[in-house]
């Protein structure tokens, strides 16, 4: 048994450099060690759900995400120092290495750390929270995660996108979820002739009947321009976020049935072409007898060109 024992030491120590105690003591520590270890695991689990139920109303999501975060690392660095401690690994050699290694790290890793110091700004500053809609880059998604180095955004397509917090900072960023309540614009253009006042109510209707369409802000008309096919016209309506894309679409479908029914028509663009100089041949008049037969006997000699010149290959 002790011939086994140290046979298997002599391999524990070869294998990764420690030296093993496979005696009852020593595997009684380790069962220790590992008891240890289970212990805290389940110590940062028991907090992490009470931490959630406790916060789950009373704050957002961005809180719940980031209090996550906290505990996430701050689990994985008790366990991390506890087996140092228990392999014997001096903490205060390998964070002064650590310090010296990381000035050679940070010039090579700038824009991870760039990253990094913008995620605290994106934290701290709360521009914008997970769930809301966003457009950053010319790219609208809806707020997936905010973590240190970077925004994950899901588009409306269902793609994966991940904006670095850098550009983040630099660019300009619209939040479509910050006011509870978003402006849709219909555009359209009547023809001349339409009763503007009457057309301006009818609209106005229109929208107050609409169901997603809220009475404050109330629905608005804004006449644009004189167009060379008629009159443009915009009207603004009022809806809730979540009920935005169906205002939107709802919006189309009434206003073109309020104008099928009082007979206005939509205008399209008509090009009208005047010619002054309409050319002889086309006008209608005779053509010239001496130069159609000029033409004709000079067809026919081109032809028989072409028959002589192919016989001859």
């Amino acid at each position: 048994m002790n011939t086994l024992t140290t046979s298997l030491e002599k391999f524990f120590l070869s294998v990764t450099g420690f030296k093993a105690d496979l005696s009852a003591a020593g595997l009684w520590k380790a069962a220790q060690f590992v008891m240890t270890l289970a212990l805290i695991y389940i110590f940062f689990k028991i907090l992490s759900v009470l931490v959630k139920k406790f916060i789950i109303h009373k704050s957002s999501l961005q809180t719940q995400h980031i209090v996550n975060k906290i505990i996430h690392y701050s689990a994985f660095t008790v366990i991390v120092v506890t087996i140092f401690n228990r392999l014997g690994i001096n903490i205060s050699a390998i964070l002064g290495a650590a310090g010296i290694a990381g000035i050679a790290i940070g010039f090579a890793a700038q824009t991870s750390i760039s990253n990094v110091i913008s995620g605290l700004f994106v934290i701290t500053e709360r521009a914008f929270k997970i769930g809301d809609i966003i457009e950053i880059a010319g790219t609208i998604g809806t707020v997936q995660a905010i973590n240190l180095l970077s925004v994950v955004l899901k588009t409306f397509d269902s793609q994966y996108v991940r904006v670095p917090n850098e550009t983040i900072i630099k660019a300009n960023l619209i939040n479509y979820s910050h006011f509870p309540f978003r402006r849709v614009r219909t555009e359209l253009s009547v023809p001349y002739g339409t009763d503007l006042s009457k057309l301006e109510q009818l609209l106005l209707d229109t929208a107050k009947r609409n169901q997603f369409c809220v009475d404050d802000p109330a629905p608005s008309l804004l006449w644009s321009a004189f167009s060379p096919s008629g009159v443009n016209l915009t009207l603004l309506t009022w809806t809730k976020i979540d009920d935005f894309v169906n205002l939107r679409n709802s919006i189309f479908i009434d206003v073109n049935d309020t104008l099928k029914k009082a007979g206005i028509e939509i205008p399209f663009t008509q090009t009208d072409i005047h010619i002054k100089d309409f050319p002889q041949d086309f006008s209608g008049s005779k053509a010239n007898p001496q130069k159609t037969a000029v033409k004709k006997t000079a067809v026919k000699e081109t032809k028989a060109a072409v028959k002589s010149t192919a016989k001859k290959q």
